[in-house]
């Protein structure tokens, strides 16, 4: 079963059109917080996929000592090696959380959630109890959901929405991804999903569109659109290396992924016959 047609129709809404009439930022900046010493691929995967998905800018906030190894892996990043101090997310309605099995198993446990819980329920509880920030559960399928019913007063003003909105959703994509798992590729889902919450931010700023999305539906449209694009590209690559197939390889299928599911301008709604998803 296809992603629902209001889903693609409200993500093509947030794709920057390509006619000429935006300036450099208004098709998205995307900042990526981490990196360390002895973690520098993760912050170039994710930043440059961020660019590869069409995201104008692309800057990377790190560790001092990791900043030289990023700026040396590409140009097309700026980089800031002034990462400090790790922020909370409970109740920031914009964060998406992007768990493996095992991360969410770990998150389940430590907002007090049974990680015996069938595993759609359960990302939908961990939402709740987060205060309605997204979770893209990551899996065979990816499930996307989120809950703000338990969401406080202060967190929804924290958040900018309607403390009296609740919403609750759920949707699963099952397009058809490759059949080798290897690290880096939650970094690439980083990228795609952070392009299109920045694709939101300049909708609702007014850089194009008619803002008829409220802003409260763009992480869940985000975590979508990224997801199907992540694991489109997954398959091209793996299709092209095999058994071989790296991270690095699936940069540079991000834009022909997104192109044979939105067209190359945004132009397309569903058009990949391989997988879809459902509600």
């Amino acid at each position: 079963m296809p992603v629902p047609k209001h889903i693609l129709d409200q993500i093509k809404q947030l794709i920057p059109p390509l006619n000429g009439s935006l300036h450099k930022g208004q098709s998205g900046r995307v900042g990526v917080l981490g990196g360390a010493l002895d973690y520098t691929g993760a912050p170039f995967f994710a930043a440059m996929s961020a660019q590869r998905m069409g995201a104008d800018l692309s800057h990377v906030i790190c560790s001092p000592t990791a900043a030289s190894a990023i700026k040396s892996y590409s140009p097309d990043l700026i980089v800031h090696p002034i990462l400090r101090e790790d922020h909370l997310i409970k109740g920031y309605r914009r964060a998406i959380l992007t768990p493996n099995v095992a991360e969410f198993k770990r998150l389940s446990e430590q907002v007090n959630v049974d990680p015996k819980t069938p595993a759609k329920e359960r990302a939908m509880h961990v939402s709740r109890a987060l205060g309605g920030v997204t979770i893209l559960q990551k899996g065979a399928e990816d499930i996307i959901c989120t809950n703000t019913g338990g969401a406080s007063a202060e967190e929804a003003r924290v958040s900018k929405v309607d403390p009296s909105e609740s919403t609750e959703e759920q949707v699963i994509v099952d397009v058809t991804g490759g059949l080798k798992r290897c690290g880096g590729q939650g970094d690439i889902l980083t990228g795609t999903v952070g392009t299109v919450l920045a694709w939101g931010k300049c909708f609702e700023d007014g850089a194009f569109g008619d803002g008829s999305i409220p802003s409260s539906r763009i992480p869940l449209l985000a975590a979508t659109c990224g997801s199907m694009v992540t694991r489109t590209s997954s398959r091209h690559a793996f299709s092209k290396r095999g058994r071989g197939v790296v991270t690095q390889d699936m940069l540079p299928e991000v834009g022909g992924a997104f192109a044979e599911i939105f067209g190359a301008e945004g132009e397309k709604g569903w058009g990949n016959s391989e997988g879809g998803g459902k509600l």
